[in-house]
């Protein structure tokens, strides 16, 4: 009966929709130059972020441009929506977790409005960070779906 038991390892998922980058080509030197740690980014063509594995938000900024998610284990991500979009003021952003929320791989964390995000001159390029020091290898580049699986080997 145990063999029936176990429970297979959630697998990180992609958490938005559009084109897969490595972080090098992010056009911003702390995300590029991996200053905050590795990982890779997407180019937003779909409004929603959602979560890539179940885990608490350990941060929620009150803009909606970013969020740091931690699993149970410990691991822990930064999803940075765009760049220099702390300056929009949350406008254009509407956010749907708080620090402290427990959420399930897929919840939505935020809805961006990437036409206002363009139009206000902001790149819609998102990095997704590993802050506790993993690398990453990117099995995939170019168009992805949020929810998409094995774009990513961590490391």
């Amino acid at each position: 009966m145990g063999f029936f038991s176990r429970k297979k390892k959630e697998e990180f998922v992609c958490p938005m929709t559009g084109i897969l980058h490595p972080m090098e080509e992010v056009p911003d030197p702390a995300f590029s130059e991996k200053l905050l740690g590795d990982g890779f980014a997407v180019e937003l063509t779909g409004g929603e972020v959602k979560a890539p594995f179940s885990g608490t938000i350990a941060a929620a900024f009150p803009t909606g441009h970013a969020f740091g998610v931690k699993t149970k284990e410990g691991m822990e991500i930064l999803i940075h929506i765009g760049i220099d979009t702390v300056s929009l003021e949350g406008k254009g952003f509407d956010v749907k977790v708080k620090q402290g929320d427990s959420v399930k791989q897929g919840d939505v964390l935020v809805v961006v409005d990437v036409d206002y995000v363009k139009s206000q001159e902001k790149s819609v390029y998102s990095p997704v960070i590993f802050t506790g020091g993993q690398k990453i290898d990117l099995l995939k580049t170019g168009n992805v779906q949020a929810g998409d699986g094995e774009i990513i080997k961590i490391n």
